[in-house]
């Protein structure tokens, strides 16, 4: 009787798996798997353990009894004094700062790598915890039986709603979001999906290999991308971008003729289809 070679999933299959379903999407999971590209041999289950020990030690400083504000600011006082997580205000394009592995262990991050650690704690101790896709900032929110709080997960800074709508000032002028089209700000407070959460992730990473033409590192980030948004047509152009700088003139065709079959009204058209040209001439 033969056996059958058993091969191990690679890391994008591996995050396919976590990403499928939305009723069951492990957040902290799949963002520590992100970090599985550029840390092969990571062992996503040290990772996940890391965070489970701190929780075990969470836990044992609160009562069983005690008031959801007393358990959060509990979390807060451990999370961010007692460990002295915070933002990497040294190196914030730093890829580092978007894996938790690496978070973890230098307690440095941005504010979405921070804030997956602290909702999973959140979460952990009771609080109804949810992830905040503010306009250039992620934030963190907690809903109370007196309001909901909202919080910084860069600095542990707590927010009044006079604070976030001075956050938001630049970027209402700049998309035009004033007077009759005053948007209110609870809008802005929405809860993030976790497959919003991951995609944001994905895109920090994408600017920075993008800003730095790493382009081998670019194409593994938008591979995860278009895993988990099979429909971002947006992406296909990206990644056949990337795979054009990299030489990969069959990819990338493939995927810039899937942008223009799919993004018809998109208003690059003609500069891709030229690119495609372009590329098909060099090819012959």
């Amino acid at each position: 009787m033969t056996s059958l070679p058993i091969t191990a999933p690679t890391p994008l299959d591996y995050f396919r798996t976590l990403v499928q379903s939305d009723e069951h999407f492990p957040l902290l999971e799949a963002a520590a798997s992100l970090a599985q590209d550029e840390y092969p041999d990571l062992d996503l289950q040290t990772v996940l353990g890391d965070v489970d020990q701190l929780l075990a030690r969470l836990k044992r400083r609160i009562p069983a009894d005690a008031a959801a504000l007393q358990r959060l600011r509990t979390l807060n006082q451990f999370f961010f004094r007692d460990l002295s997580f915070g933002g990497n205000v040294n190196d914030y394009c730093d890829p580092d700062n978007s894996y938790l592995n690496v978070v973890l262990r230098t307690r440095r991050g941005i504010q979405i790598s921070l804030a997956v650690l602290w909702i999973e704690l959140a979460q952990g101790i009771g609080l109804h915890a949810r992830g905040v896709c503010f306009p250039g900032h992620f934030m963190v929110k907690v809903n109370l039986p007196k309001g909901q709080v909202v919080i910084d997960p860069f600095s542990g800074q707590s927010l009044s709603r006079e604070e976030l709508s001075e956050r938001l000032e630049p970027y209402k002028r700049r998309s035009g979001l004033v007077d009759e089209f005053e948007v209110p700000l609870g809008l802005y407070l929405q809860a993030a999906p976790p497959r919003d959460i991951i995609a944001r992730m994905l895109r920090n990473l994408k600017e920075i290999h993008r800003a730095q033409e790493d382009w081998q590192r670019l194409i593994a980030v938008q591979n995860r991308l278009l895993v988990l948004l099979p429909d971002a047509w947006a992406e296909y152009r990206d990644r056949g971008i990337a795979h054009a700088e990299q030489g990969h003139t069959e990819l990338a065709v493939g995927d810039l003729e899937t942008y223009l079959v799919h993004a018809q009204d998109a208003l690059d058209i003609d500069a891709i289809a030229e690119r495609v040209a372009d590329l098909r001439r060099a090819k012959q």
